[in-house]
């Protein structure tokens, strides 16, 4: 049976998180899918929307979750766990994350999304825009450059950057040298 049908089945054609009937899909539960249904939920619009960061989310929505977050469904465990975390500030949610009983390979496949969202943050500058590979930028601060025994000067203009691992930090060529810079002492160029 293809994905959605089985999802449309075990959901009874509702959304799996907040159960609204309308605009619904399937969403692949990262970091990794092999998109199945059990390892897929069936979302609408409106929760897509705030999990996938199209917009800002909406506290009220998400008191959804504490009826979701008891599904029998790993993958809406899963989601309902990140949902949660996200939203972990609000004094409901932090009663509900101490309720909420996952097994451990299901708490395992939750914190990894968490994990995996936070590292692979976009890398932003000083004005918070999104920086891409090929970029180039302008650092807003003197730098003094350990171990090339050079100060990197305000207003340089470092052509096509590199992004690295952590987004805190891009790798670009100033003075000849190939160095790593904070995100945070760059301005889109």
């Amino acid at each position: 049976m293809p994905t959605e049908q089985a999802l449309i089945k075990r959901s009874n054609n509702s959304c799996e998180l907040c159960t609204s009937d309308a605009n619904l899909s399937v969403f692949p539960v990262p970091p990794t899918s092999d998109l199945s249904a059990q390892q897929s939920v069936y979302l609408c619009q409106t929760c897509l929307d705030q999990i996938e960061g199209n917009f800002e989310l909406d506290v009220n929505h998400w008191r959804c979750l504490t009826d979701s977050m008891w599904s029998q469904e790993p993958a809406v465990q899963v989601m309902a766990y990140r949902m949660l975390n996200k939203l972990s500030a609000e004094s409901w949610v932090q009663d509900a994350l101490e309720m909420i009983y996952l097994e451990d390979d299901v708490r395992t496949w939750a914190e990894q999304g968490i994990a995996a969202e936070q590292v692979a943050g976009p890398t932003r500058d000083s004005n918070g825009a999104d920086l891409q590979n090929g970029d180039n930028v302008t650092l807003i601060k003197d730098l003094v450059v350990k171990g090339a025994n050079f100060t990197a000067k305000r207003g340089t203009l470092v052509r096509n950057i590199t992004l690295t691992d952590n987004p805190e930090h891009i790798e670009g060529k100033v003075g000849g040298t190939r160095i790593v810079l904070v995100a945070a002492y760059l301005k889109k160029a």
